[in-house]
C-alpha cells in the first residue's frame, strides 16, 4: 500500500507478513461456484489460483498513522518468539518487524498509541518484546488502547474455559487466551493501558466505533481530518470477499450471528461513499472503497494504491 494522506494524518502499512489461506479455512461455509464469480475482481491482489485451486491472501500487518505530531500504531500483528502451537504459522515467529518500522523513521520509543482493535493473537503480539527472559513492552512510551468490553470479556471467563480455549486449535478464542499472558497482562502491569469504552477519541480526529460479533468488544479506528476520512475495520472484515458475500461465517468470529450484522450494517451505510476502508487482514493495495455495484457491493482498491 502507498502511503495514503487523510487530511494532516498520512498512514502507511508495516506489514509482518502474507499468508495464503484455504477457503475451507477461513470460511464455516461457503459457496465454491459463487466464490468463482468473484475472482476477476479479487484477484490478483486477494487470491491466488482459481476454482477447486484458489486461496485467499490473508496480510498480517499494522497501520502507521502520522499527524498533528503524534505517531500511532493499529493493531501490532503476532510478534516474535510467541508460543503458538495452534497455529503453526504464527508459532515462535522471527521476523524483522521493529527493522522495518526503524526503515520507515520511526523508533519503538517515538510511538505515542498503540489501538488495538481486539485482543486475539495476532493483533496484540507486537505490544510486547522477549527481553531478558521477560515480556516487556515494545512501545514505552506509548498508551495501549484496549477494549473495556474485550478485557472485561475475559477476565469474566472461569478459569476452566481459558483451559479449553488455549487448547482449541481454532484461531478465535483459543488465542484470545493464550496472548493474554505475554502480550496484554505486561502492558497493564507496566501501567501503560488505557481500558476505554468506544467514547474515546484522540485531537477531536480519531474515534472509536463499536463493531462487536468477531469479539464481543471488537472496535473500528474512524479517522476523519479535514473532509477526509478513513475506517480501520479491524477484523470486521478478513478478506475482501466478506463484502460481497456478508453472510458467509468464519471460523474467527466468537459471535458469527452478530458479525454478519455487524458486517451488513457497516457495507450499506458506506457503499457509494467516499470513506477509505483499511482492514487488518487485505492484502496488496488495502486502502479502497465500498462501491456499490448496482446494488451488489464490492470491494475496489484505490487506484494507485
Amino acid at each position: 500500500m502507498k502511503p495514503q494522506k487523510i487530511g494532516d494524518y498520512t498512514v502507511r502499512k508495516l506489514v509482518e507478513v502474507v499468508e495464503p489461506l484455504s477457503p475451507e479455512f477461513a470460511f464455516v461455509e461457503f459457496d465454491q461456484p459463487t466464490l468463482d464469480t468473484h475472482t476477476s475482481w479479487l484477484s490478483p491482489h486477494f487470491v491466488e489460483g482459481a476454482n477447486a485451486e484458489i486461496t485467499l491472501l490473508f496480510s498480517f500487518h499494522t497501520y502507521v498513522v502520522q499527524g498533528n505530531g503524534k505517531t500511532l500504531l493499529i493493531d501490532t500483528c503476532v510478534g516474535n518468539h510467541k508460543e503458538r502451537a495452534a497455529l503453526p504459522s504464527w508459532h515462535m515467529q522471527n521476523r524483522p518487524y521493529l527493522d522495518n518500522l526503524r526503515a520507515m523513521g520511526v523508533a519503538p520509543e517515538e510511538v505515542d498509541y498503540v489501538m488495538c482493535t481486539h485482543l486475539h493473537a495476532d493483533h496484540v503480539g507486537w505490544n510486547t518484546r522477549l527481553i531478558g527472559g521477560r515480556w516487556v513492552p515494545t512501545f514505552p512510551n506509548a498508551r495501549y488502547i484496549f477494549s473495556k468490553t474485550d478485557y472485561d470479556h475475559h477476565n469474566s471467563v472461569s478459569a476452566a474455559d481459558a483451559k479449553r480455549a488455549d487448547e482449541d486449535p481454532n484461531p478465535g478464542e483459543g488465542d484470545f487466551y493464550a496472548s493474554w499472558a505475554d502480550s496484554v497482562s505486561p502492558i497493564v502491569e507496566a501501567g501503560l493501558a488505557d481500558i476505554v469504552t468506544t467514547d474515546f477519541g484522540i485531537d477531536g480526529a480519531i474515534s472509536l466505533v463499536p463493531a462487536p460479533g468477531h469479539t464481543p468488544g471488537h472496535y473500528c479506528v474512524h479517522l476523519q481530518s479535514r473532509g477526509d476520512e478513513a475506517i480501520f475495520t479491524g477484523d470486521m472484515m478478513h478478506h475482501p470477499v466478506l463484502v460481497a458475500e456478508p453472510q458467509w461465517r468464519t471460523h474467527f468470529c466468537l459471535d458469527p450471528v452478530q458479525s454478519t450484522k455487524t458486517r451488513r450494517a457497516f457495507i450499506n451505510q458506506h457503499a457509494g461513499g467516499g470513506a477509505i476502508v483499511m482492514a487488518a487482514h487485505f492484502a496488496g493495495p488495502t486502502a479502497g472503497r465500498i462501491i456499490d455495484n448496482g446494488g451488489k457491493p464490492q470491494f475496489s482498491a484505490l487506484p494507485g494504491a
